[in-house]
């Protein structure tokens, strides 16, 4: 149902004045912008996004993104033509599009009544359009000087205000009208601070989009009390937009302006889940001292304490494999490529998380964290060549050069392959996500220019550092290896280890899940920085002792098994991203079907690898302590 001017009025007064209660932490990446009185203030407009509904049990129900200046939605535009702005690469990548737009805003200068911005025709298959985008919850995204425009809610768990970045294209809330209601007025609302005398700063944007039927006259009126504005399917329409401008003092300075944006939903649940994830990794730590400091220094000392020069010589349990231990798994090549990959992505990764904790990516620079993933990814390349020749080396591969041309070009071109087909999918359903060409080329330029040449670097000097020495040697004839319990199986294996890396994380991955897929912000990264850490001590504990239990059974492939093993967390997120689906998702088209899958992929391919590369070099570095300690005749 549309919203009266009144309850308009009343609600922004009210919710505006509790706002200065609210106090939270910004970090700080852009310089202010001062206005003087009269001045104009410039209102960008972005891409529409599908966005959650207002209920608890509300699904989002597409992932295409639309151009503001999509033909199809008939927005008002500005004098000379839409013009769009210099953007990043990060932003690009994210679906940011964006425009300057004809509304007329200048500092302190409230318009009390209705200002129209222009009048346009609806067709009726666009009219059909727009109505599914309504039922669909997409929602217009604004900005001014940096800030998004929201609309203000509250947090029903915890009874805090926030501000809901985007509003609602239209209401599909009235069950008694057959098409859904066009928002077709704007209550914006400026809220300002002194700084100076005379000098003022944007600290936040509001909008209140309000749904005006009747006449579409240019001349008529703003009063809501013709209905809401039902644009019909079956003949032409005529919309006419609307918007009214009020500005709103605030004690909230520049510097913490994005407090209120910057909203963490029920935080307890994140300290919970860290706590949790806490207490795991203690227990598993303190298990697998226990075993190493106990068990395993206890058989050192036994095997330590027999004379070598007797006949019988008394092994059993993981002493038998020392002679097999280090022997070369089978395709050694594609081990060390995957965790010479591993290596660059958890460099990228741990860097991207220090720049966020220190402040460096400020949400008022959009696209910064995707861009800073893609710089350093790039400035790794020496990382994951230097690791991979380094494991093909000790695994005792022999080609070089083949290991260093697949290492900078096998995984890079896998990943952007993957990419290219789903922005095709974008490309036809007409969304402004599609990535355009010019940002694919600077990609293929990063790759080719920066990363693989720093790979092929990375590879020759670990090339020239070689292999690291094994403390014993390989027997000429592999042992026979007896049958394993089911639970050391490859893919039990994995999926059991899998458990507790993933449990130590799945709170937060669906707060992570929401921000990619559903639009929500995303600030918690002192949550998420910690929550990696668990996750990656627990990795390689669970890794560690599953290696252990491995080669007590006499099985000494363990190489290929540490590294599922350590992956084996990724799996369950593929199984949890299914079930957010199931629960949060309703995807009508096949396109937002194929966009969801194909990125669900993607994240799960990119943590097996992390994680199977930090199990695979703490199994390493486990295995090499364990034989170094022991005497071998």
């Amino acid at each position: 149902m549309a919203r009266s001017q009144v309850r308009t009025w009343l609600l922004g007064s009210a919710v505006i004045s509790l706002l200065s209660a609210t106090h939270a932490f910004y970090l700080p990446g852009a310089a202010p912008h001062d206005y003087t009185e009269g001045e104009a203030v410039d209102l960008y407009v972005n891409a529409l996004t599908p966005m959650l509904g207002g209920s608890d049990n509300a699904k989002l129900k597409s992932l295409i993104n639309y151009d503001h200046y999509d033909s199809r939605f008939h927005f008002c535009e500005p004098e000379g033509g839409p013009h769009k702005e210099p953007e990043s690469l990060g932003s690009i990548l994210f679906g940011d599009r964006i425009f300057n737009s004809p509304y007329d805003i200048r500092m302190l200068e409230d318009n009390g009544t209705c200002k129209v911005l222009c009048q346009t025709e609806v067709p009726a298959e666009d009219a059909k359009f727009i109505n599914d985008r309504i039922r669909e919850d997409y929602a217009l995204n604004w900005l001014v000087d940096g800030l998004p425009a929201a609309e203000m809610k509250m947090d029903t768990k915890t009874g805090d205000l926030f501000f809901d970045m985007g509003f609602n294209l239209g209401n599909d809330e009235d069950e008694l009208a057959e098409t859904p209601a066009l928002n077709n007025h704007y209550e914006i609302v400026l809220r300002y601070h002194t700084y100076s005398p005379g000098v003022h700063r944007i600290v936040g944007v509001l909008v209140w989009p309000t749904s005006h039927g009747g006449s579409q006259d240019v001349t008529a009126g703003c009063s809501p009390s013709d209905g809401p504005l039902i644009l019909q399917e079956d003949r032409t329409n005529i919309v006419r937009y609307t918007y009214r401008v009020m500005w709103n003092e605030s004690d909230t300075p520049w510097a913490t302006r994005w407090d209120n944006y910057l909203h963490i939903f029920d935080p307890r649940i994140h300290w919970f889940s860290l706590i949790n994830s806490l207490v795991i990794v203690v227990f598993l730590c303190l298990m697998v001292a226990m075993i190493l400091y106990r068990t395993v220094s206890r058989d050192i000392s036994r095997y330590n304490a027999i004379d070598l020069s007797e006949d019988v010589q008394e092994d059993w349990g993981w002493k038998l494999v020392h002679g097999e231990v280090f022997r070369t798994p089978r395709n050694p090549l594609i081990l060390s490529v995957l965790v010479g990959n591993g290596a660059q992505l958890c460099a990228m990764a741990g860097v991207t998380l220090v720049f966020a904790l220190m402040g460096f990516l400020s949400p008022s620079n959009r696209g910064s964290l995707a861009t800073v993933m893609m710089v350093c990814w790039s400035l790794f390349g020496g990382i994951g060549g230097y690791v991979s020749s380094r494991v093909y080396a000790t695994l005792g591969g022999m080609d070089k050069r083949k290991n260093s041309f697949v290492t900078a070009t096998v995984l890079p071109a896998f990943v952007f392959a993957i990419v290219f087909l789903l922005d095709l999918f974008l490309v036809a359903a007409g969304s402004s996500g599609a990535v355009p060409f010019g940002t694919m080329l600077l990609i293929v330029v990063l790759w080719f220019g920066i990363s693989a040449p720093l790979s092929l670097i990375g590879s020759y000097i670990g090339s020239k550092r070689g292999g690291v020495p094994n403390p014993v040697r390989v027997n000429p004839i592999p042992r026979q290896i007896p049958p394993v319990p089911r639970y050391l199986q490859p893919w039990a294996s994995t999926l059991l280890a899998g458990i507790l890396p993933f449990g130590a994380a799945f709170v937060e991955l669906y707060f992570v899940l929401s921000s990619l897929f559903a639009s929500r912000a995303y600030y918690a990264f002192g949550f998420l920085a910690l929550t990696a850490g668990v996750v990656s001590l627990t990795t390689a504990t669970v890794t560690i002792l599953f290696t252990y239990f491995l080669l007590c059974a006499e099985e000494y492939r363990w190489h290929w098994r540490a590294f599922l093993t350590g992956g084996g967390s990724a799996f369950w997120l593929l199984a949890y991203g299914i079930f957010y689906w199931v629960s949060r998702l309703s995807l009508d088209s096949f396109s937002s079907v194929v966009l969801y899958m194909g990125y669900l992929l993607l994240l799960a391919l990119l943590d097996f690898l992390v994680t199977g590369t930090i199990g695979f070099l703490a199994t390493y570095w486990a295995v090499r302590k364990l034989y170094s300690a022991i005497r071998v005749d």
